[in-house]
Formats: structure tokens, sequence, C-alpha cells
């Protein structure tokens, strides 16, 4: 048994996650249509858990567990909410010691040997969420895969995919599908990641 550990993000052309601070998730530049989240729910349902550093957690945190009973959203975010809510979960962070959501809270800034240990033992896809934690599991040789959900638009400044990593790492494209939004998605196996 062993996991793989999944970089599932929207990102824009030009591999920038967020224009501006403070986006959560939500910038104006992304192109999420109804075709598109089922992609995502149709996913996410397949993981067998999330990692999640604090940031995205938060910004899901704070939206997905009403969404999910809302009955002004439309069906699939509803739906989406619910996937979030019931999905096993592990929050990576610095500051908070608890989680509610089914999620259990890993410390960082020494989160590595968990988190392989946590590969370890999980079988199936371990969705990632989040350029901190994205880039740690990369400088581990823990990072398996990249989804990356690119939106017609370049942003020139913003957060970038990671953050600076000093030496090119070998990928095989795994998959590419394009959607109603003009969204591409395009699955890379990262080379040489141990099994």
């Amino acid at each position: 048994m062993s996991g793989r550990f999944v970089y599932w993000m929207n990102v824009s052309v030009d591999l920038r996650i967020e224009q501006t601070p403070g986006e959560q998730g939500g910038g104006d530049w992304m192109r999420i249509g109804e075709s598109l989240h089922r992609e995502f729910n149709a996913r996410a349902r397949a993981l067998s858990l999330m990692v999640q550093g604090r940031t995205v957690y938060e910004t899901m945190e704070a939206f997905w567990p009403a969404a999910r009973d809302d009955d002004s959203l439309p069906g699939f975010l509803r739906e989406y909410g619910e996937i979030w809510t019931s999905m096993p979960k592990v929050l990576v962070t610095r500051t908070r010691t608890s989680a509610g959501h089914n999620t259990q809270v890993i410390r960082a800034p020494d989160a590595t040997a968990a988190l392989a240990d946590l590969r370890a033992r999980t079988d199936g896809d371990i969705g990632v969420g989040g350029a901190t934690l994205a880039t740690a599991l990369l400088r581990a040789g823990l990072l398996d895969e990249l989804m990356l959900f690119t939106h017609p638009v370049i942003l020139g400044s913003g957060r970038p995919l990671f953050d600076a990593h000093d030496e090119p790492l070998q990928l095989d494209l795994l998959e590419q599908a394009r959607f109603d939004e003009g969204v591409t998605l395009h699955r890379y196996a990262v080379r040489n990641t141990p099994a």
C-alpha cells in the first residue's frame, strides 16, 4: 500500500495561483462554471484523503461546510460542500492545534516525516492544496503528481504555483482535457519520486 500526493490547483497560463494576496481561491480571473465544478466534484470524490495547508484549509472551511445545506446554491456546489466536509483531511499548520470536519492536524514545519508516513499508510490519491505545502513535498521527493486546471488568462504577477525551487524536475504527461469554460486540465507525473 502506498498513496500518491497529487497537487491540485487552478492556475493562470503563467502558472500563478492568485493575482493578489487574500483572493481566497476566488479571483475574478478564474472561469469556474458548472461543467468544470462537476469535474472537481468527481475528482474530489475519488480521493482517499486531502492534505491542505492552513490558508487553503481556512478558505475551504469558511465556505463549504455551510454550502452543503444552502438551498440557495446550485446542486453541484452543495455536492462539493458535502464531499469536502465528509472527506478525511489533514491540516498542516504552524498555528492551529485543532480542526473540525473530519480533519487531523499535523504541526509544521517538521511535518515531512509525518507526511511521508501518511503517504506510506494510504491507498490511493491524496489531494494536496497549497503552494507552501506542495513545495515542501516537492523538495522532500514526496510529490507524485500535478493536476493543473489552467485558466485562459495571463496574470503577470501574484503567487506562483511553487515557492522557489532551484533545480529542474522532469514531468510526464498523464492526461489532458478541455472544459466548456476554456479551461484545460493537464495531469503530470513527477519523475523520480520514491515509490
